[in-house]
This record gives structure tokens, C-alpha cells and sequence, in this order.
């Protein structure tokens, strides 16, 4: 039976990179369509500029803002005993389709360069509406050395409500990524406890960012939210007791959006002096709001990596920035603070690239300098841009015979790098997909 499985799994294989060559043939193809005046997506954004303004550095400062441990007791007790993330995982009820299944419009998301080693779709339910959008991943590969959260191979998604009732609303897909050849998944929908826990609201924002460390849980936050980051614990979920499209307590129990699982948040972060500014067309000088988030587990201790998404002429400095992950264990996954719970940047870049929507920050070897990966969205059509910036320079990859930089996906998901396997994690369009980091090297040499 165990050889069956091999050959069924070979030979699947097989065919995923038959499909994804394919379809890296035909994008490729349509590369080399692109006019040389449009071959450039952006200018060379040159190298990057180590931030040393004191004000500056200042306004990345974040303080820590915990739920009253009482809220969140007095929650856990009308809601039920929370659980893990295995329980949730044992609940899946939909499934991830491979490339094979998925269909050409959805396929053409894909990177055209490098081309990916594993992708898919979400289930037609989910892939049909536009009400939601996919923008954040992170995996078990960032919360744990093994890559595993206890016995599991685990990918998180975070999406936005963009359309109809409740718009903003954040949901989390918990994927079972176990078997690479079919990976399940259901749906928790994020919240935040008011009226003292006697109440949850739900967090309205885009999860453009989100990395999952240790036992929790960061997200970026937007819209009407002050706060920048919200934190919660994957060790307290809990179940939804009525269905509807209500969020929070209701006659008769607890309701979040028709979704089996609430996740509630135990803690946030804010701008030190004040409020996050996200306005376009804000003074230069504001504090920015983090839009991407990703680990960096190359870094000692582990860092969260943060960019800001300043478009195009609009005045500010796209900043880049990481926090250091706090090394106690009665803070686990929480950012490093000093005596007033506030969290201070490790270190700080400007860039000239704008419209940032995916980071990554990698160190090659262990006393080298990091190299940072921004991707950046299409500017029409359906690629984007992948740049590696540093101290010396830039490089975009590049793909077809005018060498466009429009080679990665869409350019609006996050990046997750999974150290243990060596594959970046990312989303365009409709596709979650992954390939190896050391290709995306190979295609900047």
C-alpha cells in the first residue's frame, strides 16, 4: 500500500510540473509580447539607505497594549474551554485544489520566472467570490524550528472582506499541509474582545501581513483600526455555538460570520506617540504603519521584518524596519520591549521602491548582511516585480526576450520563507504556490 502511495504521489508529481511548465511556457510567451517601453516596471531603486534619524527611528517605536487577562478569562468561560490549532485542523472541511484542477485564468497568476514548485487553488467556493481577497501567508515553518506545530505541516492565509455585509472583516484559512498532494482547510475569523470579554467585535482591517511565531499569531491592521499590529494566540481559539452573519454574543450563543472557529485577539501594538497614519498624501515625515510582515529566522535572535506600501508619488520614504522577537518564555512570540513595553527597531532602511507589498529578509550565511526581497504589484495586467535590495545595489528578475521585470506573481501577497525546506510561500490572485528561494538566487545572478 505505502509503494502504491509513492507511485501515486510520483506520478502526480509528475504531472504538477508538467501543468506548471505549461503554463510557465505560455507566460513566458507573453512576456516577450511586452514592448521594451513597457520592459520596466519601476527605475533601479539603487541601494539601500541605512535610517539613522533619531526622529524617524522614534516614530517606529511600538508599544505593547495586553487584553486584561480577566477579559479574556471571563471569555473562555462563556465561550467554552478554547483549543489548539491540531483540533481545528481535524475539522477541515474543504480542500486546496492542485494546478492541474485549477483553471488557465486562475493559473495565469502564476511567477512566470522562476517558475513555482507547488501550487494550488482555493475551493471553487471560495475561489467564485470576490467578496473576499487572499493577501497574507505564513506557515508552521515560521513558528517552529521542525517546520511542524506538534505533528502538522501547517499553512495559515489571511483574507479581507472586501464586498457586501461586514466589509473589512479578517478570516484565517488553517490549511493541513501534511499531504503536499492534498492539503484541507476551514475557515477561523478574527475578533476582538469587548465590554471587559463579555463581547467580541470583529478586527476590520486588511491582513496584508501576518507571521506566525511560536504560539502567536501578528497581523498587520488598516482602515479605522489605531492600533498597527494585533496579536493573537494560537493556543486560544474557540468555537462559534449559533450560525449567521452576526459577529459576537447573540440569542442563544456566540456567533462569528457563519465560521465554525473565532480566534480572540490577546494583545496589540501602537505607534508610541500616537496612532498609525496610512492617509495617502501624509506628511513625509508620519510614522508609518506596517502593511508587510515576515520572519527572519537568519537573524539572531529572530526578527519581525516590517514595510511600509507608499505608493507612487506620494511624497513619503518607503521605510523597512524589524523589531527582535523576545527570547523569554513567559513571552513567547511577543516582540522584545524594554521597561515601558515599548518595542524599538532593530534597525532601519529607506528604499526607493514603492508600492512594497511583500518583504523578506534573508541572510545568505550567517555573518553576512541580509538581503531583502520586495514584491511589487503589477502596474497592469497580471505580474509583478520581485527586487533584492541591499547595501550595494538592486536586482529585479527578469523573464523573456525584452528582460521585463513583470517575472512574479501579482505582487499583492505576502512573502514566508520555510527555512526547512528552503521554499518561499506566496499568493497571487487565487494561488497560493511556493518555490524555492534558491531559484528566485539563481534568476538574480
Amino acid at each position: 500500500m505505502k509503494q502504491r502511495g509513492r507511485h501515486r504521489r510520483r506520478r502526480q508529481g509528475r504531472a504538477l510540473r508538467a501543468v506548471l511548465a505549461g503554463a510557465g511556457l505560455a507566460l513566458t510567451a507573453a512576456a516577450t509580447m511586452i514592448s521594451t517601453s513597457q520592459a520596466t516596471v519601476a527605475d533601479d531603486p539603487g541601494a539601500l539607505k541605512p535610517l539613522t534619524s533619531s526622529a524617524e527611528l522614534d516614530g517606529l517605536r511600538l508599544t505593547e497594549q495586553p487584553v486584561p487577562q480577566r477579559s479574556l478569562d471571563r471569555l473562555a468561560k462563556a465561550m467554552g474551554r478554547p483549543v489548539g490549532v491540531g483540533t481545528v485542523l481535524g475539522g477541515a472541511d474543504r480542500s486546496l485544489r492542485g494546478a492541474d484542477e485549477c483553471d488557465a485564468e486562475e493559473r495565469k497568476a502564476l511567477p512566470v520566472e522562476p517558475a513555482a514548485t507547488h501550487a494550488y487553488c482555493w475551493a471553487p467556493a471560495d475561489s467564485a467570490t470576490r467578496r473576499w481577497r487572499p493577501e497574507s501567508v505564513t506557515t508552521s515553518g515560521d513558528a517552529e524550528d521542525s517546520g511542524r506545530w506538534g505533528d502538522h505541516r501547517v499553512i495559515l492565509s489571511g483574507w479581507t472582506r472586501e464586498a457586501g455585509d461586514h466589509p473589512g472583516l479578517a478570516r484565517v484559512a488553517f490549511v493541513n499541509a501534511d499531504d503536499p498532494d492534498h492539503l484541507t482547510y476551514t475557515w477561523a475569523l478574527l475578533v476582538v474582545p469587548v465590554d471587559g470579554g463579555r463581547d467580541f467585535r470583529g478586527l476590520v482591517s486588511h491582513v496584508s501581513g501576518m507571521v506566525w511565531y511560536r504560539d502567536k499569531l501578528l497581523v498587520t491592521t488598516s482602515g479605522a483600526e489605531r492600533d498597527a499590529l494585533y496579536v493573537y494566540d494560537l493556543r486560544r481559539i474557540h468555537r462559534a455555538t449559533v450560525g449567521g452573519d452576526a459577529v459576537g454574543r447573540v440569542a442563544g450563543g456566540w456567533s462569528a460570520h457563519g465560521y465554525r472557529w473565532v480566534l480572540p485577539a490577546v494583545a496589540s501594538y501602537r505607534p508610541a506617540d500616537g496612532n498609525c497614519v496610512r492617509a495617502a498624501g501624509a506628511d513625509p515625515s508620519a510614522r508609518p504603519c506596517p502593511d508587510g510582515l515576515s520572519l527572519d529566522r537568519s537573524s539572531t535572535p529572530a526578527s519581525l521584518v516590517a514595510s511600509q506600501a507608499v505608493p507612487a508619488d506620494d511624497g513619503r520614504r518607503t521605510r523597512l524596519w524589524r523589531y527582535v522577537l523576545s527570547g523569554d518564555p513567559a513571552r513567547s512570540g511577543l516582540l522584545a520591549t524594554d521597561s515601558g513595553s515599548t518595542a524599538v527597531p532593530d534597525e532601519a532602511y529607506v528604499t526607493k521602491t514603492d508600492d512594497i507589498r511583500g518583504v523578506l529578509s534573508h541572510r545568505p550565511a550567517p555573518s553576512a548582511p541580509p538581503d531583502w526581497y520586495l514584491g511589487r504589484p503589477a502596474d497592469e495586467g497580471t505580474h509583478g516585480t520581485l527586487w533584492r535590495q541591499d547595501a550595494r545595489g538592486a536586482k529585479a528578475v527578469g523573464c523573456g526576450s525584452e528582460d521585463t521585470h513583470r517575472c512574479w506573481g501579482d505582487g499583492t501577497g505576502s512573502l514566508s520563507y520555510w527555512q526547512e525546506t528552503g521554499d518561499v510561500w506566496s499568493l497571487s490572485g487565487r494561488m497560493l504556490f511556493a518555490l524555492p528561494l534558491s531559484s528566485v538566487e539563481r534568476e538574480l545572478r
